[in-house]
């Protein structure tokens, strides 16, 4: 596929489109936002923004979300002279989504994950990077695009959850002095982190708190899962956004080494969320098409939940735990 620049690629095209990952995170609905505003700000064109899934309500607060459409308010037969994927490791996860990606005149990838290894003619991918929001700063510093209050919070926002809030081993000495100049051009630390640590509804505390009391422990304590069912979302009137962070709370258990759960899509497939502390779960989730970072990885595996369990469990021990 032939390589084009990406401000030049800009410049000429005529309508433009930014498609995220399904279930989108911060980070993914951060570097979206920001992205839409960086070009209208630099080259004065509206770009659409599209997400395949329900918008989290968690991430409201950030200005341009309700810009953001989703698939179903699409024209199928649209086809747009440039599509930018923000945030997506494999064409997989943007589902129906894929048609305007294969159509568009100019495909671009904006990206973090390592295992991201789809064709585009514009490509910035950084496995090094904390976030796609830290790729997309240096994008935006290295062409000169200004940094306005609204841009510096999507940015902060994606870089502050994909870091789990500075905590994880993702969180470099860069990704902190990005933050910093993100603060500096008006980005409020105060505001973000309410908004995505401190503003859980008492539903969704109350689901979380029984998903960790069914949670279950293998390996001397070292591996820890729960199983979360269509109907336990049902029982608390949850919806996508209920189990952002559960993984996190199994993985902070002291004895854990892997922690990982998994969420009921249909009958006999179930989504995967893994986090581990020094294991390669990347590499696990590899097995059945997933991928994600070293640390924090994901993929969809179609079995029943006690099979599936026994097979993740079998991967897990053979990476060392």
């Amino acid at each position: 596929m032939e390589h084009l620049n990406l401000d030049d690629s800009i410049k000429k095209s005529k309508n433009i489109l930014i498609i995220t990952h399904v279930n989108p995170d911060g980070d993914a609905l951060g570097s979206m936002i920001a992205l839409r505003d960086l070009i209208y700000n630099h080259y004065k064109k509206k770009a659409e923004m599209m997400i395949v899934s329900k918008y989290p309500k968690m991430y409201e607060y950030l200005n341009g979300a309700k810009d953001i459409k989703h698939i179903s308010e699409f024209d199928n037969s649209m086809v747009y002279d440039m599509v930018i994927l923000v945030d997506v490791a494999a064409l997989d996860r943007i589902f129906d989504a894929q048609i305007f990606y294969e159509k568009a005149m100019i495909k671009a990838t904006i990206d973090h994950h390592k295992t991201n290894n789809y064709d585009a003619n514009i490509q910035f991918v950084e496995s090094d990077a904390s976030s796609t929001g830290e790729v997309l700063f240096q994008i935006a510093e290295n062409h000169g695009w200004k940094i306005d209050e609204n841009i510096a919070e999507a940015i902060y926002t994606a870089i502050l959850t994909d870091t789990g809030g500075f905590r994880f081993d993702n969180t470099s000495s860069r990704a902190l002095k990005i933050a910093s100049k993100l603060v500096a051009a008006g980005a409020n630390p105060k505001k973000v982190y309410k908004n995505c640590y401190e503003s859980k509804s008492k539903n969704l505390v109350m689901f979380q708190a029984y998903c960790i009391s069914k949670a279950e422990f293998s390996d001397n304590d070292k591996i820890a899962y729960t199983v979360v069912y269509k109907k336990d979302l049902e029982k608390f009137g949850g919806g996508e956004d209920f189990t952002e962070g559960l993984v996190e709370v199994l993985r902070a258990i002291e004895t854990t080494e892997v922690a990982f759960i998994l969420k009921e899509l249909d009958n006999k497939m179930f989504k995967v969320s893994m986090r581990s502390k020094n294991i390669d779960v990347a590499d696990v989730c590899s097995a059945f098409n997933g991928g994600g970072h070293k640390f924090a990885a994901g993929c969809v595996i179609k079995h029943n939940a006690k099979d599936a369990v026994k097979k993740l469990i079998e991967l897990i021990k053979k990476q060392g735990v």
